[in-house]
């Protein structure tokens, strides 16, 4: 493709294009924000990120054959040795470089949802692609766990977790190969930090959700109120105009959302125990899920979804949402989408389910690792616990350290039995970690090494008990220091299960 294709569109006046008689006969390649990755006719983007500067590799990636240079403007490129790239300065290289990524990979298709908030992406990314497939659409989710695609005529695709948003030039080959593989519907997660570095600029999304938001990511946005915005773009700017946005009405922002979308003309879906479209009017807890009385667009439905706890219903009724954008006064959809939760089927690590002891304990694995997460969790699979909660826990190393001891405050309070343990220590003193934690929870029960403390607590259940293993869900492995070591809650729950009934 041509580079003057890439930068031509109704954006392109934040643009400038040096040296434009040679520009005129570029053709371009690929795209690149990493220098190593630089191929003759790439596009390389330098400009600076959260740990580098990536304007120092502009001669690097002009010795590997870069035919452009895209940097913020202001950028003074004296210095670098150029070869023959081109440099184009942008206002928003960011944003620029999101929209150079759409046009190069080029297909996307018709139908696209983005599921922003700080907990429940993942799972209602998952849940819409569930019911879009009983619906026998080509269906694809994207996200932390990884793409998972089936339905229609297509063969089943998975492949492993990716960054909740990925790099654009990531993300939209991947919808480009998806859509070639005849995927018709794509839901994705959109994170406030790919929302915040303009990663989604240049997808098309028909529809959008908002799950929750709580205190995360703060060694990133600050404040909750930048934290917030970034996640408000997804309504107020990556949204298409025509869009819908579903909105969880059971927060305290959801109402700033609504007069984001409001003020855009954009419809709305609400969700949740007060909301007006889609609502919670009764629900009782069953032993591995609940029955739920609802009233969807004005009709009622009663059902029984396999599903734990209040925050995964709320997820599995927003994934429902963004399957109704498409016509959300369809009867016949809305019966389709509610017949279809009853056939939901956990996500991997999200309060899933992982083994039960002869005495009937059960032992679940969530990805709980924020306060409020940890909170609704524990909240939530409280009525399904005959006897004790009990949890094990910790908290990342290298992040936001004000969550620690509130975490462990809430565990004290709402577990029966808490154990702090670590989680991904990273480059932090795990020690250190765990003594944080225990500030919030003196009574809990310190134990290092995450092995040790899940084989401890499943030694500890009791009849009727309910263990959740919390913090780390779907991962497969344990960051020690820079390194990955192989370990998995739901392997580590199983294995400490058939030791104790043995």
């Amino acid at each position: 493709m041509r580079l003057l294709e890439l930068i031509d569109d109704a954006d392109a006046a934040g643009v400038t294009l040096h040296d434009a008689d040679k520009a005129a006969d570029l053709h371009i390649t690929g795209l690149s924000a990493d220098s190593r990755e630089v191929r003759a006719g790439f596009v390389f983007a330098a400009f600076p990120g959260a740990k580098m500067d990536r304007r120092q590799f502009i001669s690097d990636a002009a010795a590997r054959g870069a035919s452009a240079i895209l940097v913020p403007r202001g950028t003074d490129v004296s210095g670098a040795t150029l070869g023959n790239a081109v440099v184009i300065e942008d206002d928003n290289p960011r944003r620029r470089f999101s929209l150079m990524a759409a046009k190069f990979y080029g297909r996307q298709m018709g139908t696209i949802a983005a599921v922003t908030g700080t907990n429940g992406k993942s799972s209602t990314v998952n849940f819409c692609r569930q019911i879009w497939q009983s619906m026998d659409h080509a269906a694809a989710s994207l996200g932390t766990i990884g793409v998972e695609a089936a339905g229609g005529k297509i063969a089943g695709i998975k492949r492993p977790g990716l960054l909740t948003t990925p790099d654009p030039v990531v993300l939209h080959s991947e919808i480009a190969e998806l859509e070639a593989a005849g995927v018709t519907h794509l839901a994705f997660e959109a994170s406030s930090i790919g929302l915040d570095q303009h990663r989604l600029d240049g997808v098309a999304v028909t529809a959008a959700a908002f799950t929750n938001l709580t205190r995360d990511h703060l060694d990133y946005h600050g404040t909750m109120d930048t934290y917030f915005a970034a996640k408000a773009r997804l309504f107020g700017e990556v949204l298409d105009a025509k869009g819908v946005a579903v909105i969880c009405m059971d927060t305290p922002y959801s109402q700033k959302l609504r007069a984001i979308c409001d003020a855009r003309k954009i419809r709305v879906i609400e969700v949740g125990h007060a909301a007006k479209d889609i609502k919670i009017t009764a629900q009782k807890p069953l032993p591995h899920g609940q029955y739920l009385d609802l009233l969807v667009m004005g009709q009622r439905y009663t059902l029984e979804l396999p599903l734990v706890g209040d925050f995964q219903a709320m997820n599995a009724l927003t994934a429902l949402g963004l399957v109704l954008a498409a016509a959300p006064d369809d009867t016949a959809l809305q019966i389709q989408g509610v017949h279809a939760l009853e056939r939901l089927q956990s996500v991997r690590g999200r309060l899933e389910y992982a083994a039960s002891l002869k005495n009937g304990a059960a032992i679940y694995v969530d990805y709980a690792h924020t306060p409020d997460g940890l909170e609704t969790m524990l909240k939530a699979v409280r009525p399904h616990t005959a006897k004790k909660l009990h949890v094990v826990f910790g908290c990342g190393g290298d992040r936001d350290r004000g969550k620690r001891p509130m975490m462990g405050e809430i565990a004290a309070r709402l577990a029966d039995v808490a154990i702090v343990t670590d989680d991904n220590p990273r480059t932090e003193d795990a020690a250190f970690i765990r003594g944080e934690v225990m500030q919030g929870c003196p009574q809990a029960t310190e134990i290092a090494g995450r092995r040790d403390a899940i084989r401890r607590a499943v030694a500890g259940l009791g009849a009727g008990d309910l263990l959740v293993i919390a913090g780390k869900g779907h991962e497969q492995g344990q960051i020690v220091g820079t390194e990955v070591l192989p370990f998995d809650d739901v392997g580590e729950a199983k294995a400490a299960a058939a030791a104790i009934d043995a």
